[in-house]
């Protein structure tokens, strides 16, 4: 017992040490101290066999992984942020905030919202991570992936030092933030690797990602990473007033969270603040950092202006501006999208940017190459913007150079159909007859953020482009028979019906899907949301009128302009009256909801989730509970009307029995909302 005692208070210690050293910079003792307690400690474990959860010894990082990295499901999702890349861009937000907020206090008067305070904070430039804390022990850490789903990188996030293994709070909880490789660390590294013989790393951004990649979790240690934390996106049996007041508890609980953050009263302010730190502040850190991220400092003002399908509408981040490269133009080749606009693409003369390989850029329509003056040949400024597909700038001037003009296509690369120039942009007018507007157009269609039919593939699309002539979203509703289907090479009767089940399932996707489905020019996914909250029906978006329209915060005269032409159309027309004929179905979730409300035991309700819940992950469970009209809290009171169970449901459950409450396991609540 004197020995395990002796092991708990070294891991105490030690910890206590670390949390001064890595997150506050101000060590306590001598790193000749610190080893001394270290290696006292390492004898211990051997000795005893005990290795506390929070031990140091954890973070050496020993073995390598096998597989792959195990997918994890996030309690909440990790969301990304909209971006602005000027002060016009970011008092747009502004204004669409303020006008979010006049609506909502419109609509609940009983609800006042405080004036927007803004808090800025940097932008790091490194690697999402995730991090889930249960009864105080670091159980999780994951990749951000797709925002719902993550990789498990636990292992290699404990060799990160200034990440604490525990912290004082005793509940569940997800820290969110960015795994970041400090520029000296790198420099450092670098130069021992020209020593070695080793290989270099390009940049500290790709070394961190690199870093919690490798299965060989000592590389992982040796790299010297750093965090730091700037949000909790799920916890129990806590809830903050503000961002600072958040800030502040990751504070409490020993996690280091990033050194600058201010607040503003309005958005001048912020402005201002960020033209002073991109001149004067952001060639001082030991990190990396590609902008400032603004957030609404009210956590219910965040939560009345809720999300769009991408990002939260309480922040936005301002991007710095991009470095410029240059590189050779060798060709360009022209791509048909689904709208039948030819698109250019540049092919260039290969160049590293920020260590990665770039070798296409945008060339955005003819007007744009013209305007450019750029040719085959020429040395062209390029400008790359986070990881998106760079774009050429201009052509700058080298006399050593033989160039040659860029030939406007005149007929379609697909089809052959003469082209037709609108403005600056080419177009392909052959609607059903031009194979890659099709199968682009009906794979978008049949696409995941559009009417999701599953097992559709674009393969699928150009097969029945090709031999059954689908050409058009209706088709696959109206036109399409299994007889049809099994006439098709590699199409089984259990393919074929599979098929036709998804196009079934289909009909009754909701509103904002079928309008991202249909591809409407100068439009997307947030858009399409947007546009059915607004209107709440097909039929009204049909006739929305452009003064209803531009009022609609984001959009724009051209968007405006953009659906309306596409709705005057008769061939959009006779499609969506086929579609609808056919069963095709879009109705807003408002509507939804309303029309299930009466029959879900959970309308009205307020319930409490506790365990884990095998099947459907808490987030959705938590999103379909709201879906039906309840209201779902981190604590059980004598106003909670349910608590659902999972896998080892603690404290909560055992409340709920004490005080009568109705329990419903998993199952018991998937039957219910099948049901409902």
């Amino acid at each position: 017992m004197d020995k395990e005692q002796r092991l708990r208070e070294l891991v105490e210690l030690l910890t206590e040490y670390d949390y001064h050293y890595y997150t506050l910079d101000k060590p306590k003792v001598t790193d000749a101290e610190w080893d001394r307690l270290y290696d006292e400690l390492v004898r211990l474990e051997e000795e005893t066999g005990i290795m506390l959860p929070d031990s140091p010894t954890h973070r050496v990082g020993s073995g390598i992984l096998v597989g792959s990295f195990p997918e994890h499901k996030h309690l909440a999702r990790l969301w990304s942020l909209d971006k602005a890349q000027s002060a016009e861009e970011l008092r747009d937000w502004d204004r669409r905030v303020r006008k979010l907020i006049a609506d909502h206090q419109k609509q609940h008067p009983d609800q006042t919202l405080p004036e927007p305070e803004y808090v800025l904070e940097q932008k790091f430039d490194g690697l999402t991570i995730n991090l889930t804390y249960q009864d105080g022990v670091l159980v999780q850490a994951a990749t951000r992936g797709r925002g719902t789903v993550g990789e498990s990188i636990l292992p290699q996030v404990k060799t990160i030092k200034s990440i604490p293994l525990s912290i004082p709070f005793q509940g569940l909880i997800e820290v969110q933030g960015e795994a970041i490789m400090p520029l000296s660390v790198l420099e450092n590294y670098n130069k021992q690797a020209l020593e070695t013989g080793a290989e270099l790393l390009k940049n500290a951004r790709n070394a961190a990602s690199g870093a919690l990649r490798q299965k060989n979790v000592e590389i992982t240690a040796k790299r010297g990473l750093d965090a730091y934390l700037y949000g909790v996106g799920y916890a129990e049996q806590v809830e903050f007033a503000t961002h600072e007041e958040m800030l502040s508890f990751l504070r409490e609980n020993r996690i280091k969270t990033g050194p600058y953050s201010k607040a503003f009263s309005d958005i001048e302010g912020v402005i201002g603040e960020i033209d002073r730190f991109d001149q004067e502040g952001r060639a001082q850190l030991d990190y990396l950092i590609d902008g400032m991220v603004i957030k609404i400092n009210d956590i219910a003002t965040r939560t009345a202006l809720g999300y769009t399908d991408k990002f939260p509408r309480w922040a936005i981040a301002y991007k710095f501006e991009a470095e410029e490269y240059s590189t050779i133009l060798q060709e360009v080749v022209w791509d048909v999208g689904r709208t039948g606009k030819i698109t250019p693409t540049a092919l260039l003369e290969p160049v590293d940017i920020g260590g990665v390989t770039v070798q296409r850029a945008t060339l955005n329509n003819w007007g744009d190459i013209q305007r450019k003056e750029v040719a085959i040949g020429s040395r062209i400024a390029i400008r790359r913007s986070n990881d998106v597909i760079p774009e050429v700038l201009f052509a700058l001037e080298d006399d050593d150079l033989v160039t040659a003009p860029i030939e406007k296509p005149i007929e379609c690369p697909s089809c052959g159909s003469t082209l037709v120039e609108k403005g600056a942009h080419l177009f392909c007018l052959n609607v059903d007859g031009c194979k890659t507007q099709v199968v682009n157009r009906i794979s978008h269609f049949a696409s995941r953020g559009g009417m999701d039919i599953e097992t559709f593939s674009i393969k699928t699309a150009e097969q029945l482009f090709a031999e059954l002539n689908i050409t058009d979203p209706a088709d696959l509703y109206d036109s399409l028979t299994l007889e049809k289907l099994l006439s098709l090479p590699r199409f089984g009767e259990k393919k074929a019906q599979n098929l036709l089940d998804a196009i079934e399932k289909s009909k009754g996707k909701d509103l904002a899907s079928f309008l991202n489905a249909l591809g409407i020019p100068n439009t997307g996914t947030r858009m399409a949301r947007d546009l059915a909250e607004t209107f709440g029906s097909l039929q009204r978006v049909q006739i929305a009128t452009f003064e209803e329209l531009v009022a609609i915060p984001g959009f724009g005269d051209i968007v405006a302009e953009s659906i309306i032409g596409y709705f005057q159309q008769e061939r959009v027309q006779r499609s969506i009256e086929r579609m609808l004929s056919a069963g095709v179905n879009p109705t807003h979730e408002a509507q939804q909801l309303v029309a299930v409300a009466d029959a879900s035991p959970f309308f009205g309700k307020t319930v409490v989730l506790t365990g884990t819940l095998s099947q459907l992950g808490r987030s959705e469970a938590k999103a379909k509970l709201e879906s039906y009209g309840a209201k779902v809290t981190g604590s059980v009171s004598k106003k909670t009307d349910f608590v659902i169970a999972g896998e080892e449901a603690g404290s909560k459950l055992t409340k709920a029995q004490e005080l009568g409450i109705t329990v419903l396991s998993e199952q018991e609540f998937l039957a219910l909302i099948e049901q409902a």
